[in-house]
């Protein structure tokens, strides 16, 4: 008589099975104070992250933005959120507000200016949320520069005090450095998932260092 055919798959899983022995029960309650959020903000380690990730970090005081902009974008086209401070926007660049533009007119743009909703100083990342100052999420991919405004209030220390400010309706963006990938020899290639080049203008917090 010939045997029945065995499945390999639930073979594999029996062996595991039989290896593991019979399955604990789940703890009731988990334990989520082991990260705590109420560190202390270091504004100097998010640039050091920031610089890392090869961002240019620039510092400023509000009414310095638009000099800014106009060093990094002047005499160019750049998308804006419909909301964002028009102070911080220099005469010297065409700026066209996202009304609903088509992924191609967004693409035609040197560059885009937005505001951030929260950075985390221990990762160097910057979340946008959407918010009428930051725009639709394809507005931060196609143009090639991003220079994202950042008050220094708007810096926390790691990432569960920015989870306590973010609301997870909301699209979440979270940016760490110019878009960038690497292939399987580490060969390191920028501007393949978005900008090739971002620009943090942090308002206030003090004088560079």
């Amino acid at each position: 008589m010939v045997g029945a055919a065995v499945n390999p798959r639930e073979l594999v899983l029996a062996r595991v099975r039989a290896a593991l022995g019979a399955t604990p029960a789940a703890p009731a309650d988990i334990a989520r104070d082991y990260r705590p959020a109420g560190g202390t903000v270091d504004l100097d380690l998010l640039v050091r992250r920031l610089t890392d990730y090869r961002a240019t970090v620039h510092r400023c005081a509000d009414d310095a933005v638009a000099q800014v902009v106009d060093a990094i974008l002047g005499g160019r086209r750049v998308v804006v959120p419909p909301a964002l401070p028009r102070r911080w926007l220099p005469a010297s660049v065409a700026a066209l507000a996202d009304d609903g533009l088509s992924a191609e007119q967004i693409a035609a743009t040197d560059g885009v200016v937005t505001a951030a909703a929260v950075a985390v100083a221990e990762t160097g990342t910057i979340v946008l949320d959407g918010a009428p100052d930051q725009g639709r999420r394809v507005i931060t991919l196609l143009p090639d520069v991003h220079v994202c405004v950042l008050r220094a209030d708007q810096v926390v220390a790691g990432v569960p005090d920015a989870i306590a400010r973010l609301d997870p309706r909301r699209p979440l963006t979270w940016i760490s450095g110019p878009s960038a990938t690497s292939d399987i020899e580490l060969n390191r290639v920028e501007g393949v998932h978005g900008p090739r080049n971002l620009h943090v203008v942090i308002v206030g917090g003090g004088p560079p260092p």
